[in-house]
């Protein structure tokens, strides 16, 4: 089959996103989600556009990437074509060729969906295992459980809440209230919620972004903090039950989230709120 790698731009990005909604499936690892393209469009739809790259035959899309980063892709394909040896090998190619305009020379990394050849070809061709994430997964047939907090979602009015407790939590200067209003602008947001957590004091302790991929679908958390001043007290654990309990109102069939297994202490949070940890995923990197 003939190939054909695009950098879709802004006007491509819908057409990216649906095919990343349509891959979504219970049945299959962790991988990118239409959420992951929904929360990088708070760096505005020209940035974005810039950052995406599909692959296609027929005009039909098979594998979407996302530089998450000069020197870092995330990488998903068509779930049918995972198995697909000229899809891996014409990827490879992509990959390794800095004129193809997806990565650079040099050190760069890639995440894969764990069981795509690609992985075996890429490790044939010279890349390394690198950091290790373990993937999480909550059911969300029965009803959730109360989390405990007072739940709110962030709208225009308490935008300024929402940030200022993702600044605390992740160290970041970065996330505005004035960027908050361009994530939420962008199309995928129309099938998110940003919900904020508030303690017995009324203070806003913790919050988190979850984003459905459709109903009957898996959707996704991303990202999840909690106020550098609360730590300790549980509230990671509380807001992961509230964003299981959006998701289900959403629709979603399950809801989904992935962590360095280094931060144990994330594995530990997402486990207490009822998140099933799958088998490790590896990012794989290349030296020069």
């Amino acid at each position: 089959m003939t190939i054909v790698l695009n950098e879709p731009g802004v006007d491509g990005l819908a057409g990216a996103v649906d095919a990343l909604r349509a891959w979504q499936d219970d049945r299959t690892p962790l991988q990118l989600h239409p959420g992951d393209l929904g929360w990088a469009w708070a760096l505005g739809a020209e940035r974005l556009g810039s950052a995406v790259r599909t692959w296609s035959t027929g005009g039909r899309i098979v594998a979407v990437g996302y530089l998450d980063g000069p020197d870092v892709l995330r990488l998903t394909t068509a779930p049918e074509l995972r198995q697909d040896g000229d899809l891996a090998r014409r990827l490879l190619a992509d990959l390794d060729d800095p004129e193809r305009g997806v990565l650079p020379p040099g050190k760069v990394s890639i995440e894969i969906p764990n069981g795509a050849l690609l992985h075996e070809v890429l490790l044939e061709a010279g890349w390394n295992p690198d950091e290790p994430w373990t993937p999480l997964r909550r059911d969300l047939a029965e009803p959730v459980q109360d989390s405990g907090l007072r739940i709110e979602v962030a709208g225009p009015e308490t935008a300024g809440v929402r940030t200022a407790v993702h600044r605390s939590a992740f160290g970041s200067p970065t996330f505005t209230e004035e960027v908050w209003h361009v994530l939420a602008a962008g199309p995928v947001y129309a099938d998110a919620r940003c919900l904020i957590g508030y303690d017995d004091q009324d203070d806003a302790v913790a919050a988190a972004t979850v984003w459905s991929a459709g109903p009957g679908r898996p959707g996704l958390l991303e990202p999840v903090g909690v106020h550098a001043g609360h730590r300790g007290r549980g509230y990671g654990t509380a807001i992961s039950v509230a964003a299981a309990a959006a998701l289900r109102e959403l629709g979603a069939s399950s809801a989904l989230v992935t962590t360095p297994t280094s931060n144990a202490a994330a594995v530990a949070a997402y486990t207490a709120a009822g998140y099933k940890p799958s088998a490790e995923r590896l990012d794989l990197s290349r030296a020069a």
